[in-house]
């Protein structure tokens, strides 16, 4: 059976993604630092992407997306940009924006999705 990745490891992997184009190593820390979370949330939560083959860590707790995790990561990490770039060309604030660019990420359909990027786009060239 097919196990989903729920919202919040989606923002976890978007996260650990964001920090490696940053800083190339990640480590929990960086993760809780980042997110403003506990060091035993993000340590449960690291255990969960393991188990779901999403990252590995090394001996010296260094964490490194899996091409499944990866995938996900850019996924949502895509989601997330278009998302803030579209809704700050609309007048909305930059931190409003990206706020809700977090939660409409990971509640659209693929289908949806690609269909708002199209028109995204193709708004975007007719300028």
């Amino acid at each position: 059976m097919k196990q989903k990745i729920l919202e919040s490891g989606e923002d976890y992997l978007e996260t650990i993604l964001v920090l490696q184009n940053r800083n190339g190593e990640v480590r929990s820390i960086d993760i809780a630092e980042e997110m403003d979370f506990s060091k035993p949330s993000v340590s449960v939560a690291m255990k969960n992407l393991r188990e779901r083959e999403c990252i590995t860590v090394d001996k010296n707790g260094y964490i490194t997306l899996t091409e499944k995790g990866r995938e996900i990561a850019e996924k949502v990490y895509e989601r997330h940009i278009l998302f803030t770039a579209w809704l700050t060309s609309m007048g909305v604030p930059e931190d409003i924006a990206a706020e809700d660019a977090c939660r409409i990420e990971h509640c659209l359909s693929s289908e949806s999705f690609e269909a708002i990027k199209r028109h995204v786009k193709g708004a975007s060239t007719e300028k």
